[in-house]
């Protein structure tokens, strides 16, 4: 986003300077004159940094704080469609949610589409002018709206479909709260032990000359490794994780990765229920509000997060070029449950696919929950026993050769 210098008058005559970040110049003046400042010059400068009005240089870090999340798009859906609804305007709504947000860079974004809007142009070709902000379905089911004149309607459903996506992913948020701590935590207790307390204790055992336990020896190297090479360590933990992410973004290593997590027992049962209900959320969305179903197949297929369900759908969408269904492909692939496939089928026989993909999409929500709270409820007994392990590791492979020596010595 581009930040202009300018120079203008307030409402009482006095002249005022600044840099403001914009869209462009007319969504400048917009901002400045809800400020009550009228614009009288202006030029564009750098966004990286901005001047104050005594001359002094300093770095500006909000864009990179303001952000602009789907939670705060779903939102405004929801607030424009109750606008529309009590029959206030278009231009009238986004002008009022432009003042009801707090984000400077959103309430910049609706400016300029405000403007644009009042200007004549559609909201679907305002709105793609933010592909980072609204998505292509978004964009689309806008688009949809506005040709069949049921603007209103596609937006109360893309609020639901946006909160129900919002809630999904806080569902999955929060139970993956507590194996996280856990593994910070246990991490960071058996990482305190081997730097600080076991080469305390141990070292008596090395003056000794005494002979050790392979897992006390054991214990000792992974000490030793830790604590007097832990700055070739953490670059190297760095560089894998780099070299895996690298490797995951490749074509190659993207399909192994995706076939190895629907593999996964329960985290793959996991996986495939949520794209299951993406699918079929999105893709009866979609068609209830206009959008032909090819180009809704081709958006679907991008918010899978799996390439070999985008495959599957890949396929379905041809088959539909050559005037076959979409449950055929879905049933060959073997990637899609009987029962998603057969309920897909009888919805395109009877003419009413919209609402068996959303009876589709309502069941897995629930079956989703479920593998959601039954993988929560198998990470918590892991992890303990994970940590559980790695200390008593330690504390055995430190207290079995002092019972040794206790022993002997009592002989």
């Amino acid at each position: 986003m581009p930040a202009y210098a300018y120079t203008g008058l307030t409402n009482t005559g006095k002249t005022v300077k600044g840099v403001e970040m914009a869209d462009n110049v007319a969504t400048l003046k917009q901002v400045l004159r809800r400020g009550g400042v009228y614009l009288t010059a202006v030029s564009e400068t750098s966004t990286a940094a901005k001047h104050s009005a005594t001359g002094s240089r300093e770095i500006d870090l909000s864009h990179l704080l303001d952000r602009i999340t789907q939670k705060m798009v779903g939102q405004i859906t929801r607030l424009l469609a109750t606008l529309l609804c009590a029959a206030v305007t278009l231009p009238e709504s986004l002008q009022a949610l432009t003042d009801q947000v707090e984000s400077q860079r959103f309430k910049s974004v609706l400016g300029d589409v405000a403007a644009r809007v009042n200007e004549g142009s559609s909201l679907a070709d305002s709105l793609a002018r933010f592909p980072d902000v609204f998505e292509d379905l978004y964009i689309n089911m806008i688009r949809a709206g506005e040709a069949s004149g049921s603007l209103e309607t596609v937006l109360i459903r893309l609020a639901e479909f946006m909160e129900k996506q919002e809630e999904l992913k806080n569902k999955i948020g929060s139970a993956m709260v507590y194996p996280v701590i856990m593994a910070v935590l246990g991490t960071g207790i058996v990482t305190l032990l081997m730097v600080k307390v076991v080469p305390q204790i141990t070292g008596m055992f090395e003056d000794m000359n005494a002979e050790l336990p392979w897992n006390t020896v054991l214990l000792i190297f992974f000490s030793d490794v830790i604590a007097n090479w832990w700055f070739v360590l953490v670059p190297a933990l760095f560089g894998v994780f780099w070299l895996l992410r690298r490797w995951r973004r490749s074509e190659l290593g993207r399909a192994a990765s995706d076939r190895m997590m629907l593999a996964t027992p329960v985290l793959g049962e996991l996986i495939r229920k949520i794209a299951i209900t993406r699918f079929a959320r999105t893709l009866s969305t979609m068609l209830a509000s206009g959008v032909q179903v090819l180009q809704a197949l081709d958006i679907v297929r991008s918010l899978l997060g799996n390439v070999v369900l985008e495959k599957v759908v890949t396929a379905a969408r041809d088959n539909i070029r050559e005037g076959e269904g979409i449950s055929p492909a879905l049933r060959r692939s073997g990637e899609f449950p009987p029962l998603v496939t057969h309920m897909i089928a009888v919805g395109e026989r009877s003419g009413q696919l919209e609402q068996m993909l959303n009876e589709v999409a309502g069941a897995y929500e629930r079956e989703t929950n479920t593998a959601v709270a039954r993988l929560t409820a198998l990470l918590e007994p892991i992890m303990i026993v994970i940590m559980g392990g790695a200390v008593g590791f330690v504390v055995f492979s430190i207290m079995q050769p002092i019972m040794m020596l206790n022993e002997m010595a009592g002989r």
